[in-house]
């Protein structure tokens, strides 16, 4: 009897240590990606995907473990397992739910051309390959370069991959690139990196809405808690005519405070303030958390 009671004790420590480790789950992000994926001096990761993804597990109950993975191979280490979440900006589309499956919505943008500003081009010239280069850049695997492959050719463009915008931009800053097309909100972020080389020639509508990803089939049934999580934190979806849907963020709720921290100031800003309240989120205090950053940056 004492030898059943010792080994059914070891199988309860196991099924629990099993269990514990079930609920820790692991998010892929290309980092970094300003204002979405951020990294400090200590090599600490933040940004509005990463803070909302871990408002979302805080929310929802299960455990996160961030780690920085190049963005064209996010979707193989989700689809095989070896990650769980994908949280870098992803666009919803079609393509891409063949073969992993995406949560609700959470942002919609679109794609800003960014050029250098002593160049003397526009959007329609800066793609129309008047440009001394004839080259425009993306990263790799983006809406924004598959869009440049879908519609530049014909003017004698060539568009290049990047394996990350970053380098994109400072192909741009060095006079490689005529422009680079990248997500408006992101861009903004470039330019506020070199405010005297870069400027937004003009936005291109693609209406693009971002959304995590998970394995086909979610075999964790992680999208219904990521849903919930979402609606919980003040988003709500509500499908518009025309195939579009509506995005709308309740006044007062996280995401509310989370836009206005990552989306009006300086990068450089939310680096120090985020420094100073990372306490509160990584302890799970959500409304600490967005109190002290908005003191902080005195929004």
């Amino acid at each position: 009897m004492k030898a059943k009671l010792i080994l059914v004790g070891v199988l309860l420590v196991g099924l629990v240590s099993f269990a514990g480790l079930a609920e820790t789950f692991i998010v892929a992000s290309d980092i970094p990606w300003k204002p979405f994926e951020m990294i400090t001096d200590d090599g600490e990761f933040f940004g509005f995907d990463l803070d909302l993804i871990r408002a979302i597990a805080i929310t929802a109950g299960f455990e996160i473990e961030i780690q920085n993975v190049a963005f064209d191979a996010i979707i193989e280490e989700v689809r095989t397992g070896r990650a769980h979440i994908g949280a870098s900006g992803f666009t919803i589309t079609a393509e891409r739910e063949e073969t992993i499956d995406f949560s609700g919505p959470y942002f919609l943008s679109n794609q800003a051309v960014v050029i250098r500003k002593d160049s003397g081009l526009n959007i329609v010239t800066a793609l129309g390959g008047q440009g001394a280069n004839k080259a425009v850049g993306a990263q790799n695997s983006t809406t924004g370069l598959w869009w440049g492959e879908d519609n530049l050719g014909a003017f004698g463009v060539e568009i290049r991959g990047y394996e990350t915008y970053p380098a994109a931009i400072l192909d741009l800053v060095n006079g490689r690139l005529d422009a680079v097309i990248q997500d408006e909100p992101a861009s903004v972020a470039s330019i506020t990196a070199y405010p005297d080389e870069l400027t937004i020639a003009g936005i291109i509508n693609t209406y693009e809405y971002f959304g995590f990803l998970v394995a086909d089939g979610d075999p964790h049934g992680l999208l219904p808690k990521i849903n919930d999580a979402l609606a919980t934190l003040g988003l709500t979806v509500v499908d518009v005519p025309g195939g579009l849907q509506e995005l709308s963020i309740e006044e007062g709720s996280f995401i509310d405070g989370l836009m206005k921290i990552y989306f009006e100031p300086d990068p450089a800003d939310i680096t120090a303030a985020w420094i100073k309240c990372k306490g509160y989120i990584l302890g799970g205090d959500l409304d600490g958390f967005i109190d002290c950053m908005m003191l902080e940056l005195g929004l």
